[in-house]
């Protein structure tokens, strides 16, 4: 059983026979988008664990491209009835959007097991283990019987719009130059399986010899990494022409480490 956002008011904290609940059969995975409280923010999604996976797919409240103006999403979608309905439960129903994304990208939609969002953040719950993440939707019972734990909370970002699956990589810039600068680093990936936009992963300060840590969800697999591109501005006109540049770039992928 595939729960997509299960019901919050009337359902939660109830007995497991008015509910979803992991003894409704041999596997039960639960995508959870909408579970903010009912009151005040209008949480019409679960938050409880109450499968054998749960993933919250960006914390499981607020999901990216629902915090739009009503107008400017009604005129992204196909009409004004599904764009109304869209803006009125965005967030609820990012889980069936989600679902049918992850029956096109089998490799996508990867779960790190992680104790809250707020640690899937940090550097803690990555790479996946060695037996590997869950995949949020579709192929998610290719997991079935490698969880010992009572409840698995999984965590992951997708994108705004369609198409919604991304891929984690951990990117480590150690910088070299003469003198720190303002400003900010992008980096771009290239490998054997496609190509990704430029990612900001430092803002700031920039002290040459630091080494810098960020996480970057890439809007491909890029598989195998062939290429690295490294830009860097301070965004205004400086006459002294500073230099910066990256001894070492290191890119590690969250699927197998």
């Amino acid at each position: 059983l595939s729960g997509l956002d299960p019901a919050q008011p009337y359902f939660q904290s109830t007995p497991i026979e008015v509910r979803l609940d992991k003894s409704d059969a041999e596997f039960v995975d639960v995508i959870h988008t909408d579970s903010a409280p009912t009151i005040p923010n209008l949480g019409f999604g679960m938050s409880t664990a109450i499968g054998h996976l749960d993933f919250y797919p960006n914390g499981g409240k607020q999901m990216p491209g629902c915090g739009k103006n009503p107008l400017s999403q009604i005129v992204d979608l196909d009409g004004i009835w599904e764009g109304t309905r869209d803006f009125v439960a965005c967030n609820h129903l990012r889980s069936y959007k989600y679902y049918s994304d992850s029956i096109i990208y089998p490799d996508g939609f990867l779960g790190y097991s992680c104790a809250s969002y707020n640690v899937f953040e940090t550097e803690n719950c990555f790479p996946c283990p060695r037996e590997g993440c869950p995949n949020m939707g579709h192929f998610a019972d290719k997991f079935k019987g490698k969880t010992q734990n009572d409840f698995v909370k999984l965590y992951l970002n997708t994108g705004e719009a369609k198409d919604f699956a991304l891929w984690r990589y951990k990117v480590t810039v150690t910088l070299s130059g003469k003198r720190k600068v303002k400003g900010y680093v992008n980096i771009a990936l290239y490998g054997s399986g496609g190509n990704t936009r430029q990612h900001q992963i430092i803002k700031g300060t920039l002290q040459p010899d630091n080494t810098y840590t960020s996480f970057i969800d890439a809007e491909v697999n890029i598989g195998t990494v062939t290429k690295v591109k490294f830009l860097w501005n301070n965004n205004w006109l400086n006459p002294t022409f500073p230099k910066l540049g990256a001894t070492t770039i290191t890119v590690q992928s969250g699927e197998n480490g």
